[in-house]
């Protein structure tokens, strides 16, 4: 059967003398294997350069359910993102953005809203000319939404603790809790508890967003919290390396 989708890469891998293993994340069909035949080739068809990380691509694809690799018959871009590549900032926020998705999905069933969600995002930051500090965070936020793992914003005084694996916030446990309950060992502390209830309302409301100023302490701990978040709730979801990137560009 033969189908036209479009696509996402998120990672090539060398297959063969002159081919490529390419993991693609398509609107149609969700996370799929593709072998690229002949891509690293003088004489190949198609160049290398269509499977970089996050190139938007539409592609006409076979698919066999039986085959858990299939094979792409054509590709061509759907859309250039010509600024991301001459601007460093932008350019780490794709490959963040890329390893989020790449260690995210693993099921194979289609989820159209998350496609379209990172398509309007790589336009966005193709288009942006502000400031770029808190989009990673806001990224993971929206994305956990798409994934089914979004964290609860039950934010309050008598709930003042963010618990990553219970996934809401929670009232400081008592003595005989912390020491008896595995769980209270996820609890974040207060002042990384209000930081990212700050960042989860003004997630919801440009409002909250325009009054919200943090310093760069508080985003790299709101950013190493919710991938701490992501590894809770994602078994693959390890050995993260872009943030670090991320870090040091965005100040």
């Amino acid at each position: 059967m033969i189908l036209t989708t479009q696509g996402l890469v998120l990672h090539t891998t060398k297959y063969a003398e002159t081919s490529i293993i390419a993991k693609v994340f398509t609107r149609e069909l969700g996370l799929r294997s593709y072998i690229v035949k002949g891509i690293r080739s003088a004489n190949g068809r198609h160049k290398q350069n269509l499977l970089q990380p996050l190139s938007h691509l539409d592609m006409t694809v076979y698919e066999n359910p039986r085959k858990e690799m299939q094979y792409i018959k054509e590709m061509q871009p759907s859309a250039h993102y010509h600024t991301i590549g001459d601007n460093s900032v932008k350019t780490a926020l794709l490959f963040f953005m890329d390893e989020v998705l790449y260690k995210s999905l693993k099921e194979e069933e289609p989820n159209k809203p998350l496609f379209d969600y990172v398509v309007s995002e790589l336009k966005a930051l193709n288009d942006s000319t502000a400031t770029l500090t808190t989009q990673p965070i806001q990224f993971l936020l929206h994305t956990a939404r798409h994934l089914g793992i979004e964290p609860m914003d039950n934010y309050s005084h008598s709930e003042p603790l963010f618990n990553l694996k219970e996934g809401r916030f929670q009232a400081p446990p008592s003595a005989f809790a912390a020491a008896t309950n595995p769980n209270m060992h996820y609890c974040l502390d207060a002042p990384s508890s209000s930081n990212l209830h700050y960042f989860m309302a003004a997630n919801h409301s440009s409002t909250a967003m325009e009054s919200h100023h943090p310093t760069a302490t508080q985003r790299n701990t709101t950013l190493s919290n919710l991938l701490e978040y992501y590894q809770v709730h994602l078994s693959e979801f390890r050995n993260f390396k872009s943030h670090e990137v991320l870090h040091a560009v965005l100040r």
